[in-house]
């Protein structure tokens, strides 16, 4: 599973090179059709080739994206996947009940976090020591919120809610609430 910091400045980097293709496409158009004169006329040929191209690489973009994205595999192939652990956890009154105080996992586990809502609309996110996100998903009452995660890098992991819930859902932070430990197969290859 790839970092999701590397897939977001990969993507960030790719889709504001073909944007910037395309507004230089629409500007070349623009300015050749608003000139005065017949020779500033823009031959459909060659517009026409432009806009397929730009649809090519916009295609292609997306399929070489595809597999990058972290969690697209284990979505897909989640019917045929048995988490290595099971978290439970409850949210109510804007508070995370967790199982307990720390959650311990290894690394390549794959962990599953089954969170549901007693009142209220939660967002139940991940967060790195530097306050980047790992992943979060829409906590919703009365419909099953799981989901399914493998932690690639040993760390200390916060969790927090991600959707407004009002003004007490500021506070709703669990600092230091998953610890993820080098797996033993890590450790080894090292």
């Amino acid at each position: 599973m790839i970092d999701s910091n590397v897939v977001l400045n990969g993507q960030t980097m790719a889709y504001t090179f073909y944007c910037i293709a395309i507004l230089l496409l629409m500007g070349w158009f623009g300015l050749r059709i608003t000139r005065k004169g017949s020779s500033n006329k823009v031959i459909p040929g060659l517009f026409y080739s432009f806009v397929g191209l730009l649809v090519i690489l916009g295609v292609s973009l997306h399929i070489v994206t595809y597999n990058t994205i972290p969690w697209v595999e284990m979505d897909v192939n989640r019917a045929n996947l048995t988490p290595d652990k099971t978290f439970t956890i409850v949210v109510e009154n804007h508070k995370f009940q967790l199982p307990s105080e720390k959650m311990i996992v290894s690394c390549d586990d794959k962990v599953l976090f089954d969170v549901s809502s007693k009142d209220l609309t939660y967002g139940f996110g991940v967060f790195r020591q530097d306050n980047s996100m790992v992943f979060q998903m829409q906590v919703v009452p009365g419909h099953k919120n799981d989901i399914l995660w493998k932690f690639e890098k040993p760390g200390v992991y916060t969790i927090r809610s991600t959707e407004y819930s009002g003004p007490k859902g500021i506070a709703m932070i669990e600092k230091d609430a998953i610890e993820v430990l080098e797996s033993s197969s890590t450790s080894t290859n090292k």
